[in-house]
């Protein structure tokens, strides 16, 4: 099975979840944020993911996040490199940001279960049909413990058998149930949701990698997924404890301000926070620091 990213299944590789630089004002800096999904391909990165949690898409404006779709595919220069995330309260406004993706050229589409009330599995299922319905390849997120609606191995397979995913971004943490969804869906794509625990869903089959980290250390994150998915421990091991103070905190509340510190600290766009998240508090911000410190000491980039 290639866990490397190819036109026909364009979810699959390192996909960077892409942090979206604001300026002082709390605009969005889109020449900036051009200049980072160049630099994240160049530095061999398979594709973006604009308008996910990382980029904060809940507090754009539609105006602002349809032109975060547009300059991503611009700047990758192929639009199948560009997954946008399109969740939003209603099933009906999520197909709405998948078409325009669509027309934006957009190779897939990421997509978490309806995540304005704890939906139960008829919905679950109608929802992602609705968006699928558009007409590209959905992606399924899985993160139950912000959106409380759990994309069981069970109902990911049901999901599957629908028609309506082609992936799944898995960020349970739960590395267990890479072995579930194997046996309940074995053509379902399963890829790594969570930084953390990116080398034990690799071992287990993995074919892609929505990432987080890469924004600040891009070729080192790529030559991480490439030699863990190939097996190839006496290379990934290393890189992975090198870099795991800084992957963990991809699963913690205060992930996008600790990605966007690091980035600002090694010189590339990362930028303010919109509200309602605020500035890491100090004690936070010095361990970011430090392991970022560390992280270009050991020279990784």
């Amino acid at each position: 099975m290639t866990t490397t990213w190819t036109p026909e299944r364009p979810w699959r590789g390192i996909m960077t979840a892409t942090a979206l630089p604001l300026r002082a004002d709390l605009t969005v800096d889109h020449d900036a944020y051009a200049e980072h999904v160049r630099r994240l391909l160049d530095s061999g990165c398979d594709g973006v993911v604009p308008n996910g949690s990382l980029g904060e898409y809940q507090t754009l404006t539609e105006r602002e996040r349809a032109r975060v779709v547009r300059t991503a595919v611009e700047a990758a220069g192929d639009g199948a490199r560009v997954m946008p995330g399109v969740s939003a309260y209603g099933s009906a406004e999520s197909r709405r940001w998948a078409e325009q993706a669509a027309e934006a050229g957009c190779g897939s589409v990421l997509l978490l279960p309806p995540n304005g009330y704890r939906a139960d599995e008829t919905s679950v299922r109608a929802h992602f049909a609705e968006v699928a319905a558009a007409g590209l390849p959905v992606v399924a997120y899985n993160n139950p413990v912000d959106t409380k609606v759990d994309l069981t191995p069970g109902l990911l397979a049901a999901l599957h058998g629908d028609g309506g995913v082609v992936a799944v971004k898995e960020f349970s943490g739960d590395v267990r149930r890479a072995y579930a969804i194997a046996e309940l869906a074995p053509e379902l794509d399963l890829l790594i949701g969570a930084d953390d625990v990116l080398l034990e869903l690799a071992i287990a089959g993995a074919v892609g990698w929505v990432a987080g980290y890469a924004n600040a250390f891009p070729a080192t994150c790529a030559a991480l997924y490439h030699a863990a998915v190939a097996g190839d421990l006496g290379t990934a091991l290393p890189l992975y404890r090198s870099l795991h103070p800084l992957l963990r905190w991809d699963s913690r509340t205060e992930f996008v301000q600790a990605i966007k510190f690091s980035m600002d600290l090694l010189g590339l766009p990362g930028g303010p926070v919109r509200p309602p998240r605020t500035p890491l508090p100090p004690r936070a911000a010095d361990a970011v620091r430090a392991a970022t410190e560390k992280a270009a000491a050991d020279g990784h980039h």
